[in-house]
């Protein structure tokens, strides 16, 4: 899988992505850190990645389509933040990959789930993820 890490994803992530085989490119390698939302995004689309980021802005359908993209992924961070949960999170997202696809989807990824936004029917599905 085609993948892009947002600028608020570090290079372990990029690293324990790579090692189970995703082709991952980041944000920061590319020299776009402080890119607008719709230039990461468009740089997503032209490179045909997907996106995998914490911020909240790309978790609006409305305004990144789904449909348009190689997909977008948001990590919904607990409050309390530790390394332990980026961990877990970046290490929970290539089993989540390999189970669905994340073409033309939003995902909205938490600890113990998936939420789904599916763009042709405007809705969205839970799918009940244990992490690894």
């Amino acid at each position: 899988m085609r993948l892009k890490l947002d600028e608020n994803l570090g290079q372990r992530g990029a690293a324990e992505l790579r090692g189970v085989g995703h082709d991952v490119g980041t944000i920061a390698e590319q020299g776009l850190a402080g890119a607008s939302d719709v230039g990461v995004i468009e740089v997503c689309r032209t490179e045909r990645r997907c996106l995998v980021t914490l911020d909240l802005d790309f978790a609006n359908p409305l305004k990144f389509r789904p449909r348009d993209f190689a997909g977008i992924a948001v990590l919904r961070l607990p409050p309390k933040l530790s390394h332990r949960h980026l961990v877990a999170f970046i290490q929970t997202l290539p089993v989540q990959l390999s189970q669905a696809t994340i073409d033309r989807h939003l995902w909205i990824v938490e600890i113990g789930r998936v939420r789904i936004y599916q763009d042709e029917d405007s809705d969205m599905e839970d799918m009940d993820r244990s992490a690894p």
